[in-house]
């Protein structure tokens, strides 16, 4: 195995750190959220209290002060862990970089110490039941009314949407516009006017809670409003690439467990009077596997890399993602496969992690959309009018 050299001797001591709270307060307990289609708020005050929130916000702003690799940690040993249900990442590493690099200094006093204690959960509302991708043509509006925005609109597949104490929500502040029009208010959601739909059932990532949710009428003041109005597509673009990068973490280190999973079960399964791992097809589909998903580790160590440094193209973290996903279907339907009939049971890990791939190539940016942004920097379009 090709030796990672991204983490220190002190980010391993905070893996450390990490495994024990996933063995402690995660893995006992993950399949009765799985039921419940959520994680509870003890857990999210469990990891505030561990520092294991909003890792790289400054230290002035109640975070560790840490850098991405902290993230990255978390992310994969809960990825490893088959751990879909907290959705940590989403909180701490897209929606909180949007408070520290555009809020004022008063929204962040307010939210992001809470935010790293775990008092106070966030979602991010940007889908809607006529699409997810194009943030442009969204239909949920803000019109201001002297010192407050009257929001109406509705969201869907909003994960956190049934804990979120705030939502940071995309809607357009000037409906004639496109991105133009398109600005991001933090809502509290105990407004008059806020109310949550059905928690969805999903096939797959089943202790994660995803929401509808609907703005009737609902007043924030203006101060809510984050960054300029009209330039929330602009802070939404700043943040892809990192956002692309976690799911491109989650999938590897998903594959790479799944391999482990997979060698454990064939070295012991006996059929024919030997192993299932002692026949060629076997060995030969492993090996294969594991060298596809070695050479996308080396691909994503070398982008999150590129990113510490502040230099992730985001073509290549669209790239990233595409293959790094693409390839955790794959090693999740093949491993499953070596498993027959028990890797179609809920009991075992790699059917829950075959289910929950599935999200990969739908969330923080379709495979379609990942394409697309690849193939404009190959093949840049010519304009009609030209």
């Amino acid at each position: 195995m090709i030796p990672r050299t991204l983490f220190s001797a002190d980010h391993e001591a905070f893996r450390d750190s990490v495994r024990r709270f996933i063995d402690e307060h995660v893995m006992p307990f993950h399949a009765e959220w799985e039921k419940a289609g959520q994680v509870p708020r003890s857990l999210w005050l469990k990891a505030g209290e561990l520092g294991l929130l909003c890792c790289n916000v400054p230290e002035e702003y109640g975070g560790m002060g840490g850098d991405f690799l902290h993230s990255a940690i978390l992310i994969e040993e809960m990825a490893r862990a088959g751990a879909t249900g907290p959705t940590f990442y989403l909180h701490s590493d897209i929606v909180a970089p949007y408070l520290v690099d555009f809020g004022t200094e008063e929204q962040k006093r307010k939210w992001l110490p809470k935010m790293a204690k775990g008092e106070v959960v966030v979602a991010l509302g940007m889908s809607e039941p006529s699409g997810g991708s194009d943030v442009q043509n969204i239909r949920t509006q803000a019109i201001r009314t002297g010192d407050h925005y009257v929001i109406n609109g509705q969201k869907v597949f909003i994960t956190n949407g049934f804990s979120a104490d705030v939502v940071l929500l995309a809607c357009k502040t000037d409906p004639k516009q496109r991105a133009k029009g398109v600005s991001l208010i933090l809502v509290e959601t105990n407004r008059e006017g806020f109310t949550r739909g059905r928690k969805l059932e999903k096939i797959g990532c089943k202790a994660q809670d995803t929401a509808e949710l609907f703005f009737a009428d609902l007043k924030v003041p203006v101060e809510n409003l984050l960054g300029t109005e009209g330039g929330g597509f602009g802070v939404l673009m700043t943040q892809l690439a990192q956002e692309r990068l976690i799911q491109a973490i989650r999938a590897i280190s998903s594959c790479e467990a799944a391999l482990q999973w997979t060698r454990d079960y064939v070295a012991d399964r006996k059929m024919f009077g030997q192993t299932l791992g002692d026949f060629q097809n076997t060995r030969f589909v492993l090996a294969g596997l594991h060298a596809e998903v070695l050479a996308q580790r080396v691909f994503l160590d070398r982008c999150i890399e590129l990113h510490l440094q502040g230099k992730l193209d985001p073509v290549d973290a669209a790239s990233c993602k595409l293959v790094t996903t693409d390839l955790q279907g794959k090693v999740m339907d093949q491993c499953l496969q070596f498993f027959g009939g028990w890797g179609y049971m809920w009991e075992y890990p790699i059917a829950r992690a075959f289910a929950d791939a599935r999200m990969s190539r739908i969330g923080g940016g379709t495979t379609e959309v990942m394409k697309q942004i690849i193939a404009n920097s190959l093949l840049p379009k010519v304009r009609k009018d030209a």
